[in-house]
């Protein structure tokens, strides 16, 4: 119970259209798995839902051999929310989506894909609907909305996406072994084994306050409140509904100080790997930030711009680290040589594993690794 000014409970209930099939008599159960399994998400993130936001799911969602691979969440077109005496209850509308849909999402915005999805009857239409049969992107039925819609909304706007969960992690070069014994209070080796409730509050409101386009981008202060999470593609106007009524209560971070960093290796696996132009192209040089959030670990990476305000990282230096959470500031006119240098990111297919590259001038190294090196703990 929050109070009827809040939402009730998490705040929202999901609801699914789904193409009826030919000769099909009663409406399939895999949808209400699909739903069970972003509800359980739900419950043990606490990362809630908004319109807007998007979920790599990597499977078709009926488990066929469909396109439709992912998930796009908006307001559902005929549920109005709806006032309890609990709070409100919103409705959001799982819709399906082809992989290149959802990456232009990503690159993008997804409410402006989910428009275009509107504006093409066989992938969704007005009321958004999924046809697990659709064998073609929104791109392939008109070539013209990438280069005139979809790209050019990347230039002008650049991105939504103000982080992911992704598999990542982060080592200090600078720091000798024989260092640890005098920190052992602090952390274990380079990074803390548990990522603090403040930290991931701080994290949470970083991701937040990605979504201000239309502000001056600023990252909050280590008393950040409760709020919303990770892996999600935000709504410029979404209003948060999950603030804390008071930090005053908050507790400050037990002996962790904020530590300068001389040299840094971030590591990637190739999906998160592929992610880093769009962080580069469409969130720093727009004047934005962009965060990865480790799912098997503690880890939190944030890339920062000039014109971020608020971060501990600063141009005098720009690796700066608070716990296990990395923040890297790097200058447009780097930002452009990265940019240069990791062009072969955009080519996957051509892609072999491990792959390194190196700015040793900036002391900065990243490595695209596989995935069993962070799903194996002893690596």
């Amino acid at each position: 119970f929050t109070g009827t000014d809040g939402p009730s409970g998490f705040g929202f209930e999901l609801t699914f259209r789904l193409k009826r099939e030919t000769g099909e008599s009663a409406p399939p159960t895999w949808p209400a798995e699909l739903m069970q399994g972003l509800a359980r998400y739900v419950f043990q993130s606490e990362n809630t839902f908004c319109s807007g936001d998007h979920v790599s799911w990597h499977s078709p969602l009926d488990n066929s051999e469909s396109r439709i691979q992912h998930m796009l969440l908006t307001e559902d077109p005929q549920m109005q929310p709806v006032q309890t005496p609990f709070g409100v209850v919103t409705f959001l509308q799982i819709v399906g989506v082809c992989t290149e849909e959802l990456h232009a999402a990503q690159q993008w915005n997804g409410q402006g894909i989910l428009e275009l999805l509107r504006t093409v009857p066989v992938a969704g239409g007005p009321w958004l609907i999924t046809d697990m049969r659709r064998g073609e992107t929104i791109f392939e039925i008109d070539p013209h909305l990438q280069q005139e819609r979809v790209d050019k909304g990347i230039e002008t706007d650049g991105s939504n996406l103000s982080g992911v969960s992704a598999k990542c992690a982060w080592d200090d070069l600078s720091r000798p072994p024989e260092d640890d014994e005098d920190s052992r209070s602090i952390c274990i080796g380079t990074q803390p084994r548990r990522l603090s409730g403040k930290d991931t509050e701080q994290i949470r409101e970083t991701l937040r306050r990605g979504l201000e386009i239309n502000s001056k981008p600023v990252l909050p202060p280590i008393n950040a409140q409760r709020q919303n999470g990770l892996n999600l593609d935000r709504a410029p106007s979404r209003k948060d509904s999950l603030e804390s009524e008071s930090s005053a209560a908050i507790i400050p971070h037990e002996l962790i100080r904020t530590r300068q960093l001389e040299s840094v290796h971030l590591k990637f696996n190739q999906e998160s790997g592929a992610l880093i132009p769009l962080c580069l192209r469409g969130r720093l040089l727009h004047g934005r930030h962009f965060t990865y959030k480790s799912i098997t670990g503690d880890t939190a990476i944030t890339f920062v711009s000039t014109g971020v305000e608020g971060a501990f990282a600063t141009e005098e230096h720009p690796y700066a680290a608070h716990g296990p959470w990395l923040q890297i500031l790097l200058t447009e006119e780097f930002v452009e040589r990265m940019l240069e240098d990791l062009e072969d990111l955009n080519s996957p297919e051509e892609f072999k594993l491990p792959k390194e590259y190196s700015w040793p001038e900036k002391k900065l190294k990243v490595s695209i690794l596989p995935d069993a090196v962070f799903d194996n703990p002893l690596h």
